[in-house]
């Protein structure tokens, strides 16, 4: 009798694409395990992702907008949720492994900084200039969850999250050094473009960094004048473009979207993300963060103590070099943590407060 992961994935290969990634023709994981009896191997991946003390930590680190300014103003875990819910609409379209798809978007920031793209430049210039969110990422699934031991997801749900961004690339790109093993994993690399150039827009006029007739007016006519046309637009044109290809399948866009997509993404660049409003907060969160950091290089008691408490194990504590648990601890922080620490290494504070007086507990 079969059991129902075998079912389903009996049914995977009755209605996906060719192009589309079987569920039972994973490449496997790191280290074998007993296979579920009732989920396929790319929706325990999901649910270890969705479980993980990362994942939940996602929902108090920043997007673009610092948390301070406001609750309505998207975080990183409302980021991954639209990626993920565009990376399935397209995958379901085209006939491809939705649960592949689903798996390496929830997946693919787990190992952002805290304070967004400004913290992943702090740990750029303080640890190292290799350090980027993605390869932390896949650092965060291999060794420090689970108290060190790992989510030990299978190679397509790892290759797509490692692969998924490389900073200010191509939207599709074309070296195959940079592409995903899978179709669905260069999807999310898509979708996750097409994610923050939508709500990104849509916080930046919201909180009156840009306004709205700002936009370029070759975006509004192309791409819509609202999220949800913006979103529709993308997915439709990269869906029935890359369908009309012959042959293997090619994810592709039609020359006037593509177009669209790319200036409203320098346009991004030039007036929200590097915006003397946005800068501001992000020189402030680069400077917690460099504190930090030093800090606990001379702390390293306290390092390990406050890394236990967020689950990172002490196997990391033992078998790694001291600058990089720092890095994996202060990358691993939300915002308020962080600033929450930094009030109470650096504030002076009380006595009588209670509160840890962490500059004398080396």
């Amino acid at each position: 009798m079969l059991s129902i992961r075998e079912e389903f994935e009996n049914r995977e290969k009755s209605f996906m694409s060719v192009h589309g990634c079987l569920s039972a023709e994973s490449r496997g994981r790191r280290i074998a395990e007993k296979q579920c009896p009732i989920r396929t191997a790319f929706q325990v991946d999901r649910d270890r992702i969705v479980y993980s003390n990362a994942f939940r930590r996602l929902k108090h680190k920043t997007q673009v907008f610092l948390a301070p300014l406001g609750e309505q103003y998207r975080t990183r875990l409302t980021h991954t949720l639209e990626v993920a819910q565009i990376a399935r609409t397209i995958a379901r379209a085209l006939r491809l492994n939705e649960d592949l798809a689903e798996a390496v978007a929830l997946g693919h920031d787990l190992g952002h900084t805290p304070f967004g793209h400004g913290g992943e430049i702090a740990l750029k210039e303080i640890y190292s200039d290799k350090f980027s969110h993605n390869i932390q990422s896949l650092r965060v699934i291999d060794v420090l969850e689970r108290n060190g031991e790992g989510l030990n997801l299978t190679y397509e749900v790892r290759d797509g999250i490692l692969k998924h961004s490389k900073g200010f690339g191509k939207i599709i790109p074309d070296d195959p050094a940079e592409m995903a093993d899978t179709v669905e994993g260069r999807i999310v690399r898509i979708a996750d473009i097409m994610a923050y150039l939508n709500h990104d827009l849509d916080d930046a006029i919201r909180s009156g960094v840009i306004q709205e007739a700002q936009v370029p007016e070759k975006c509004r006519r192309i791409l819509g004048h609202t999220h949800s046309e913006r979103a529709t637009t993308m997915m439709r044109d990269l869906i029935y473009t890359s369908k009309l290809s012959s042959g293997d399948l090619c994810l592709k866009m039609s020359e006037e979207v593509h177009s669209a997509m790319t200036e409203l993404r320098e346009f991004l660049y030039d007036n929200v993300y590097r915006s003397p409003k946005v800068h501001s907060e992000y020189v402030k969160a680069k400077k917690i963060l460099s504190e930090l950091y030093l800090y606990f290089l001379d702390n390293e008691k306290i390092l390990r103590q406050e890394s236990i408490k967020m689950g990172m194990g002490e196997c990391n504590h033992k078998k790694q070099p001291l600058e990089r648990r720092v890095c994996d601890f202060v990358a691993s922080l939300t915002d308020s943590h962080a600033m929450d620490l930094y009030e109470q290494i650096f504030f002076p504070l009380p006595l009588t407060t209670g509160k840890g007086d962490y500059a004398h507990d080396s």
